[in-house]
């Protein structure tokens, strides 16, 4: 029991303190708004301005010392204009009476401000509080008198519990919205936790709007309700701006027929709106609907009674279908689609989910290692459910079934993540093989047209090095690349190439290969352009080259990144199966065939080239 108490006491000693650092921050409310005022005033009365601040924060600290919890505002408001001295300090002082019920709230109020007047007197003779309790400025607002929100939204907050602010920011903001669309505006109503006395200093300013759509000919009613409704929002903003009240404002509006329509179907929202809302303006539709509720004349419909009594029951099915969702498409989609990536990453095309789990099995289990078998189990245990749940043997899924597919899938899914980086990092170190075999293949023709036949895989760079570098037919720069590459592929087959090798290979060897192809291409130039058919289409320059029983086709020589296909030549001459191909494997095309003493172009060529480049193409001569 004393643990207990010891505990109750740091907690209580902890809220004081809270409470006081939440002070604070409201205090400072008081000197932006007085310093925003002092930079519109002369220099002579700043210092008028900054003895107003202590006497207001003194006064401030007294009264809400002495009615801890039931102050809701306290604000300084505009000078009284038959003060002709202005040394009246006027303040305005709101007071939650909500919870009153041992006097009348006339004598409350008269109470009050007897207190409150008598300690503004102790702190300065001039300070004048008007001391307004919160039912009077809802009294007024049901009265259609809106003086009291006008004065609010002209006075500078001292200390507000957010009330103040709700009324200011909602005050200029109807104040907008009527100036431009008071023909459409029917109500205007303060709303939520805010007149409900639950509001929090992070709680929105809730305010509902209805509009008058019973004479609309012009356009549509959910015409007129979007397009007024995106012009109020944004004078929403415009308002949060001029009050710095900003991102507080929760508009909601609504058009006349639909809220009729709410009412009588007894919506909850609706009856809810107008038990508790406070109109800021209203044409007379609002006030009689919220008395005769409150006299108990507004009923649901017996239509709209058994509508809300069957609701419970459908809003269960839909829980239930949407459980069932789950398990039949989102978790199933979820790990399915990247499972089917992975294996796209790898180089393999999407097979069917029945076949998912057997190929990623075969691939990244059985083969690579790169993966364990129980997220395979994960996988075909989410196409069982689903295939169970679509097929009807099995209804439902329970709760708890659920979270094992969720979690599973969380776990699936941060694994593959994993097994992407192993597929990346397994791809880029074969680039390293592939570019390697495809350079040594070149280096190998080069040195035939050197005269230079047969050559072991061990000795190849060696010979290179003494049949083309030594004799001066290439630069040295080369061959040191090539033994780069070479030493990257070497480290490669021990299982000890680096992530800065594979980029220094990627970049070191499309520059050899590129060398090594122009240096064929220089030696054979004769020969190839025997092969070479140059056309020119609109502004651009493309040509064939036929190599044997291939064809390829640059359609655009001028631009580097090169669109090049391949074809095959048939026994007629024309070009079939046309594909798209890399500068890669043309380079390679050209290193490895042997070319022809003559090359015959055959009359279907030049239809197939109307296909490929345009009916514009023409063919250029002596080029």
């Amino acid at each position: 029991m004393k643990a207990k108490k010891v505990a109750a006491v740091k907690k209580e000693e902890a809220e004081k303190v809270l409470k006081k650092q939440e002070e604070k921050k409201k205090d400072g409310v008081l000197n932006k708004e007085l310093d925003k005022m002092a930079e519109k005033i002369p220099d002579e009365a700043k210092k008028r301005l900054e003895e107003i601040k202590d006497k207001l924060e003194a006064f401030k600290d007294k009264i809400v010392s002495k009615f801890e919890g039931y102050i809701m505002g306290v604000a300084l408001l505009p000078p009284d204009k038959e003060d002709e001295k202005k040394e009246k300090i006027n303040v305005l002082v709101l007071v939650d009476d909500s919870d009153s019920q041992k006097m009348t709230k006339e004598e409350l109020k008269e109470r009050l401000s007897g207190i409150i007047d008598k300690m503004a007197e102790e702190v300065d003779k001039n300070l004048a509080p008007k001391t307004i309790i919160l039912t009077e400025v809802w009294q007024a607002c049901y009265d259609a008198k809106y003086e009291i929100l006008q004065m609010i939204a002209l006075s500078a907050p001292v200390h507000d519990t957010g009330m103040l602010a709700a009324i200011k920011i909602a005050e200029i903001h109807k104040n907008m919205v009527l100036k431009k669309f008071e023909k459409y505006i029917v109500s205007y109503i303060l709303a939520g936790s805010i007149v409900q006395g639950k509001a929090t200093h992070t709680s929105d300013i809730d305010v509902c709007i209805i509009v008058d759509d019973t004479d609309v000919k012009k356009m549509t009613r959910a015409e007129l309700k979007d397009k007024l409704r995106a012009i109020i929002i944004s004078m929403g903003f415009e308002a949060g701006k001029l009050t710095g009240i900003e991102n507080k404002i929760n508009i909601q509006v609504w058009i006349l027929t639909d809220f009729w329509e709410g009412i009588k179907e007894a919506n909850p929202i609706f009856f809810t709106f107008l038990r508790d809302g406070i109109p800021f303006y209203d044409r007379g539709i609002f006030m009689p609907w919220k008395l005769l509720l409150q006299m108990g004349r507004i009923k649901p419909s017996p239509e709209a009674i058994d509508m809300f009594m069957s609701t419970g029951e459908q809003m269960l099915e839909r829980i239930k279908f949407k459980i069932k969702d789950i398990g039949m498409e989102d978790t199933f989609y979820a790990i399915l689609t990247p499972s089917q990536a992975a294996l796209m990453m790898y180089g393999i095309p999407p097979p069917t989910p029945k076949e998912t789990p057997e190929v990623m099995t075969d691939i990244f289990v059985n083969k690579e290692k790169l993966l364990e078998k129980e997220y395979i189990d994960i996988l075909k245990r989410n196409i069982e459910i689903r295939k169970e749940l679509e097929h009807g043997t099995k209804k439902e899924l329970t709760g708890a079934e659920v979270d094992k597919l969720l979690k599973d899938a969380e776990k699936y899914l941060k694994r593959l993540e994993e097994l992407f980086k192993a597929i990346e990092k397994k791809k880029e170190e074969e680039s390293v093989l592939h570019s390697y075999e495809n350079i040594v293949t070149v280096v190998r023709d080069i040195l035939r047209m050197e005269g230079v036949e047969k050559v072991r895989d061990t000795a190849i760079i060696k010979t290179f090095e003494e049949e083309v570098v030594h004799k001066g037919l290439m630069p040295e720069k080369y061959l040191r690349i090539l033994k780069e590459i070479e030493k990257a592929k070497k480290d490669y087959d021990a299982k000890k190439l680096t992530k800065a090798e594979v980029h220094s290979v990627q970049k070191d060897s499309r520059e050899l290969l590129r060398f090594l192809v122009e240096y064929i291409q220089r030696k054979r130039g004769l020969e190839l352009e025997k092969a070479r058919i140059r056309v020119k289409h609109g502004n651009k320059f493309g040509e064939v080259v036929l190599l044997g029983k291939k064809a390829f086709i640059i359609h655009d020589i001028d631009n580097e990144d090169k669109d090049i296909s391949k074809a095959d030549i048939t026994a007629q001459g024309s070009l079939k199966n046309i594909k798209s191909s890399s500068l890669e494997e043309y380079e390679k095309a050209l290193t490895g065939l042997e070319m022809p003493e003559k090359v015959f172009i055959k009359e279907p060529i030049f239809e197939d080239l109307k296909s490929i480049f345009g009916k514009d193409v023409e063919i250029m001569i002596n080029y």
